[in-house]
């Protein structure tokens, strides 16, 4: 009787340490103390403002991104998101978007013309239909029933710049700049909850038709809301073969900082792929708050914002500086 009791106590304790030991570990991507909010290039910093506006007043962060990329959907100056973006090749500003919220529900839109927001029609997709995806003249017809707005999204700039393209039609898109063509925003609210938004209006000069990564979930979005969130910029079609956003999540789940999982996730393409002609990059944010990114080429850089600071932060890159 006494060996089992001793055997008792013995199992009891290894079961006790054991509970404890993942109780540690889970406390790795407890809630932070604050807020924050990360986008992806400069313009991120101008989007960053506005989500915070929601996010200092303890609103979500799934109100919170919605709120920061559409500024950028709006202005018409940015010619890779929105209103204003570059056109395919035939003349058409197609859009894509995709949001995502602290519970796993997700929506988005792509292939969408004459929407200035695509990003609150995708929203719209996820709360009010029993899809996720919706695209071309179903997406608009969609968005118009919603009462969204038709407008015309060729600018005169935009429109110039297509002119100028088609007399030699080459398509040869320049890093960080053609590359740089999307804004992903994820952000942490006060009650420790993720949410995330990405949209843009492709490649300039893409085929008629052409969707990238960025309304796809796992590839240019993924919130897990119990590890993190990731978004990617750059060539979609790189991040779309390697579901690049929920790899770098997972790896995060997995243990990794955001900027290792970052960076896991660009030498899994860098491997794969010629990667001497078009940019990539990863921007994460886990469950602690912490955030990191990582990419190909030097040039990308995010945007960060919470309590304290507000800042451009240089992305640390493969080919670049180790």
């Amino acid at each position: 009787m006494k060996r089992r009791s001793f055997v008792a106590r013995l199992m009891g304790g290894t079961i006790g340490t054991g509970i404890l030991s993942h109780k540690a570990k889970s406390n790795i991507f407890r809630p932070g103390n604050k807020p924050v909010v990360v986008s992806t290039w400069k313009f991120g910093l101008k989007a960053n403002d506005e989500a915070w506006k929601v996010l200092e007043n303890g609103g979500k962060s799934i109100d919170a991104v919605e709120q920061g990329v559409k500024i950028i959907e709006g202005d018409a100056d940015n010619m890779t998101v929105g209103i204003g973006g570059l056109p395919d090749r035939d003349g058409h500003v197609t859009l894509d978007a995709c949001i995502m919220d602290e519970t796993g529900n997700a929506g988005s839109v792509c292939f969408l013309e004459h929407i200035v927001h695509p990003v609150s029609v995708a929203r719209k997709v996820m709360e009010d239909t029993p899809h996720v995806i919706l695209s071309g003249e179903g997406a608009l017809q969609f968005a118009l029933e919603q009462g969204f707005e038709k407008t015309n999204l060729l600018t005169e700039k935009s429109e110039r710049a297509w002119e100028k393209w088609k007399k030699k039609s080459e398509y040869k898109p320049v890093i960080n700049i053609e590359n740089h063509d999307t804004i992903g925003m994820v952000a942490l609210d006060s009650n420790g909850d993720l949410s995330g938004a990405c949209t843009t209006s492709g490649l300039a000069y893409k085929m008629h038709g052409r969707v990238g990564d960025s309304p796809i979930i796992g590839a240019g979005l993924y919130v897990d809301n119990e590890v993190g969130a990731a978004t990617a910029t750059g060539m979609g079609e790189a991040v779309l073969k390697t579901c690049g956003t929920f790899l770098v999540v997972e790896l995060m789940r997995q243990g990794r900082t955001p900027s290792e999982a970052c960076k896991e996730a660009v030498l899994r393409i860098a491997k794969k792929q010629n990667y001497s002609d078009f940019q990539i990059g990863f921007l994460a944010l886990n469950k602690a708050g912490e955030s990191g990114s990582y990419c190909i080429h030097p040039g990308f850089d995010y945007a960060y914002r919470d309590s304290q600071k507000s800042e451009l932060i240089n992305s640390k890159s493969f080919t670049g500086k180790k």
